[in-house]
């Protein structure tokens, strides 16, 4: 083969999509059975957003609406819903997020916070500085799950080999240098680019082969609550006053939420996660025991900020976030390897994207900002 893929994610399984479209040959090897809850990619629903404050990001978020477009047609059903976008409070700093949206051409508006009341009643926007509300149209709910299974779909049709339940052993160069040896249980096979695009699991398998970043493993927690009027039907666009996707930090609050999807368990459940706070993780060595004051910190919010919903959880989860300082990606080649690292939690919008980037990098292209490289991250690191 020309490429062996390591890890069955959401950048794996895209970069097996992009790469079979240049006509090459993949493996790719998950260690987990389809459909797995142990990494970062499962679930049926994940933010997209273009509201980034930083132009390169903004960039790259249009790159992949595209190409979440493209994944659309070619797999024949809905991935990502368009439902729009809020942002508030004082360290969101909405004036500088809309001023960076529109330099870089994405429609955005600013809202007083009655005003966004009036049109999104389930969500109170007061804060104390009462400062404006951002709206953007392009955001919206994507599906993992669905998007996962239709890009090794896509790919297997084209010829890619997809095994599950294959963790790897061992990972070396060739002696050479011109390839690499990857070893599972069922087998040892060689390629001339391996791309590691495992996860949580990045450090342990590639750790001594190449010079990574400090990569931090937490464990999250997102819950779902009920909506205190349940929709009669769960429409295919979203009416006016329906839910947006929302991001909130204000003092010591810095929430986001969502339409959940199939994970909600009852109809109209929004998915609701707090960023900055995690359980330090390893890849293995986690739990998957729910932080209570998480759950108490998510019921406060639920109870001071979203009237629209019971303020009693419905369902919760727990993922893996893998984040490096700065929380840029890492998307490098270094010999034989492509380390691709989507991760800091703002990963899965980038898709479809991460896959092109990936196959780019294994056909010798260069990695898409200097930021993303392994020597990026070891300046950021010593300034």
């Amino acid at each position: 083969m020309d490429i062996i893929i390591i890890g069955a994610g959401l950048a794996g399984s895209a970069a097996a999509w992009a790469a079979t479209r240049r006509g090459l040959s993949v493996l790719l090897l998950e260690a987990f059975p389809a459909g797995h809850k142990r990494g970062s990619s499962h679930g049926s629903a994940r933010i997209f957003r273009r509201a980034y404050p930083d132009p390169l990001y903004v960039g790259l978020t249009g790159q992949a609406g595209e190409l979440w477009r493209r994944l659309e047609d070619e797999a024949a059903e809905p991935l990502l819903r368009l439902t729009g976008g809020v942002d508030f409070g004082q360290r969101r700093d909405p004036g500088r997020l809309h001023a960076v949206l529109t330099a870089g051409g994405v429609p955005a508006e600013l809202l007083s916070p009655a005003a966004a009341a009036e049109r999104w009643p389930g969500i109170s926007f007061a804060t104390a500085s009462g400062g404006p509300v951002m709206f953007h149209a392009e955001s919206g709910v994507l599906d993992p799950d669905r998007a996962m299974a239709a890009m090794l779909r896509l790919a297997a049709e084209r010829g890619a080999d997809v095994r599950f339940e294959t963790p790897v052993t061992g990972l070396t160069a060739t002696t050479g240098g011109d390839g690499a040896v990857v070893r599972t249980g069922s087998g040892t096979f060689t390629a001339p680019t391996v791309v590691v695009s495992a996860g949580a699991w990045l450090a342990p398998l590639a750790g001594d082969l190449v010079p990574l970043p400090e990569l931090r493993v937490t464990q999250q927690q997102v819950f779902h609550f009920a909506p205190r009027e349940a929709p009669a039907e769960q429409p295919a666009e979203q009416p006016a006053g329906a839910w947006p996707i929302f991001i909130c930090q204000d003092g010591a609050e810095y929430f986001y939420g969502l339409p959940g999807g199939r994970d909600g368990g009852v109809p109209g459940a929004i998915k609701l996660g707090e960023n900055n706070h995690g359980t330090p993780a390893t890849a293995d060595g986690r739990d998957f025991t729910v932080d209570p004051g998480a759950r108490q910190r998510a019921i406060a919010f639920a109870d001071s900020r979203l009237p629209g919903l019971n303020s009693a959880p419905v369902n919760e989860v727990t993922c893996l976030y893998t984040s490096t300082a700065n929380d840029d990606f890492i998307l490098d080649r270094q010999g034989p390897f492509v380390i691709a690292s989507a991760c800091s939690g703002h990963g899965a919008k980038f898709a479809p994207l991460l896959g092109e980037i990936i196959a780019g990098l294994a056909a010798g292209e260069p990695s898409p900002d200097p930021r993303f490289t392994l020597a990026g991250h070891r300046l950021s690191a010593s300034q």
